[in-house]
């Protein structure tokens, strides 16, 4: 199974990239990601002037440690190929692409990037968000080197499915199922999904904890209010890092005495174990690093 990158996923918020001002405000805030949007939440009205602010806003930096991505909009619109273009040139961390249905979307819009000169930093990542999607989300996460992450659009894969939204999400399990498989047998980055109800606070952490426990590296959000709640729950609790620390050192200590297994606080200890202890400890140093530059 390939490794997706370390880098701190916790919290990635939607910002409209119509909105000056919050493109400014982007930058104090405590979010791990932020997606620039120039689809969904940008009228087609202000299509032309999002792509200009959201194109200057990434050439301006000032995020700090935060990765930044594009959503352009589709190629089936007629903004999407100067969403590209003006990506490219101003170089986010990545682009997303909406609704991604087959790999030769990926691998063409991979040859585009190369084509204009887009820098190598400069990934690629997909919304997973219609029943065509999931069904091919394996061949679409094999599908180019560029590529780096997925996330989950799980609005409209609810609307296409004809189902409902419930509190569990069992409508879209199997699609969430297939897209934490396919992203982690290619080393991608996984994101869950939005929770609509933004006010309501232990409903979203209900879900936060869900996705967590799905796999998911962490959630995109629509408030800036729910970025302290991802921030939590997706990270390592104290007490997670104090465990893994000491399955870790007792590992260590027994396989110098050439045995196979240790013992934690009553549990078996093999290396499998330690594999996720030493990557728990590596995101929690990811976190703080990334914490202190913001």
């Amino acid at each position: 199974m390939a490794q997706a990158s370390l880098r701190p996923r916790r919290s990635v918020l939607y910002m409209p990239g119509s909105r000056e001002r919050a493109l400014e405000k982007a930058r104090s805030l405590k979010a791990d990601s932020l997606i620039l949007d120039l689809e969904d939440a940008v009228a087609p009205s202000e299509k032309i002037v999002a792509r200009e602010l959201v194109a200057g806003a990434v050439k301006a930096g000032g995020f700090g440690g935060r990765e930044i991505l594009v959503r352009i909009n589709g190629f089936d619109t007629e903004w999407g190929e100067e969403d590209l273009a003006a990506a490219s040139r101003a170089g986010p961390d990545a682009v997303l692409l909406p609704k991604v249905e087959t790999p030769e979307l990926v691998r063409e819009v991979a040859a585009k990037l190369e084509k204009l000169g887009a820098p190598d930093k400069t990934k690629i990542w997909i919304m997973m968000e219609t029943p065509l999607g999931a069904l091919n989300i394996a061949a679409i996460a094999a599908s180019s080197p560029r590529l780096a992450g997925i996330v989950v659009g799980s609005n409209d894969l609810v609307k296409d499915l004809h189902a409902e939204h419930a509190p569990a999400r069992e409508p879209i399990v199997t699609a969430l199922g297939l897209t934490l498989l396919a992203a982690r047998a290619h080393g991608l980055a996984a994101v869950d999904g939005v929770y609509n109800a933004f006010k309501d606070v232990e409903g979203f952490r209900e879900s936060c904890r869900q996705g967590r426990a799905f796999g998911f590296d962490g959630k995109t959000l629509i408030h800036p209010d729910q970025i302290a709640t991802a921030n939590e729950v997706f990270a390592p609790a104290e007490a997670d890092l104090d465990l893994a620390r000491r399955q870790v050192a007792a590992y260590e200590e027994a396989t110098a005495r050439g045995e196979g297994v240790a013992v934690v606080d009553g549990r078996i200890v093999e290396n499998l174990h330690v594999v996720t202890a030493r990557r728990l400890l590596a995101l929690g140093e990811e976190i703080a690093r990334l914490e202190s530059a913001a």
